[in-house]
């Protein structure tokens, strides 16, 4: 007889088979009345499958008496209610170190992209632009640039390591200076704006940074710098991020993720000096198919009775 398992949201096709083959799954995000559902699984519910984009809040886990594990599809778990995790005494899982360096490649591309214009010289040739005169010069990364990290984690050190092959300086700032660290630590995230050209945001989301990418942090770093976000779009103040862009107080931006995705602002995407990506920082089959392995891992652990595999300490 195959376990139950609950499922908030779909996840990679090959993951979702495997899910399929090995338990009895129940589909939330296909039921017409969420509550009923619910009720009619609640006892046989030990774990729970959740994405980034299908979370689970407390009130859904009030509803699961004999809830013991969630295991999350995504190194980010701000979809997840983790203070309910705790206080419940549950166990989470989430699925880090297998996608940190596609995402650290997708920065340097976005990066390189802002700055250099890729995009907008890629519709420069198209649209026959570059029959009539060359296309105009941009700015460069190199030439004396500094990068300041907002979170140093995994993701935040791969990208640094990938700077450094650019020349590029850098600095970090988190909630804590970390020994080992060879690069400057700001304790203020304003003070690094001031000090940097470009702000790569690599921190996690979720209420305790919302909005923690101000005006007055986008207006330090000028209008000659750039900001590149691939962590979540709710660090930044969107609204203010567009009309510095607009106003020429911030010189670029390259953005994988927005605060309400998929529905981006117009204004944003109407404006020359931005390059957007559709959140795909580790949009590859690979990481994917890695990702989904230690969903997998994780439920069949905690099934078998076993230590499970990553378990979140965050």
């Amino acid at each position: 007889m195959k376990p139950d398992l609950l499922q908030m949201g779909p996840m990679y096709p090959p993951t979702q088979k495997v899910l399929d083959e090995t338990y009895t799954l129940h589909k939330l995000w296909e039921a017409t009345d969420c509550d009923a559902f619910l009720a009619s699984v609640a006892d046989k519910i030990t774990a729970v499958g959740s994405t980034g984009g299908k979370g689970i809040d407390d009130a859904t886990m009030g509803k699961l008496p004999k809830l013991k594990v969630i295991a999350h599809f995504g190194v980010g778990v701000d979809s997840v209610d983790v203070d309910a995790v705790k206080r419940r005494g549950l166990t989470l899982t989430n699925t880090p170190d297998v996608l940190t360096e596609e995402v650290a490649d997708l920065t340097l591309a976005i990066l390189l992209a802002a700055i250099r214009r890729v995009p907008q010289g890629d519709r420069y040739v198209r649209d026959g632009k570059w029959l009539k005169g060359p296309m105009p010069l941009t700015a460069s990364l190199q030439y004396g640039k500094t990068a300041g990290i907002l979170g140093l984690g995994r993701i935040g050190k791969a990208i640094a390591k990938r700077l450094e092959a650019f020349n590029v300086k850098v600095a970090y700032q988190g909630r804590s200076k970390q020994s080992g660290v060879p690069y400057p630590y700001y304790a203020d995230l304003l003070s690094m704006a001031k000090d940097v050209d470009i702000l790569i945001v690599a921190a996690p989301g979720g209420p305790e940074t919302r909005g923690i990418v101000s005006r007055q942090v986008l207006e330090a770093l000028g209008p000659e710098g750039v900001i590149v976000n691939i962590a979540r779009g709710s660090l930044i103040d969107e609204t203010a991020m567009i009309e510095v862009l607009k106003s020429g107080k911030l010189g670029a931006a390259g953005l994988d993720v927005f605060d309400k995705e998929p529905k981006v602002p117009e204004e944003l995407l109407a404006l020359e000096n931005v390059v957007v990506q559709p959140h795909v920082g580790s949009a590859t089959h690979p990481t994917r198919k890695a990702m989904g392995q230690l969903v997998i891992d994780n439920l069949a652990a905690h099934f078998a009775g076993k230590p499970l595999v990553t378990p979140y300490s965050g």
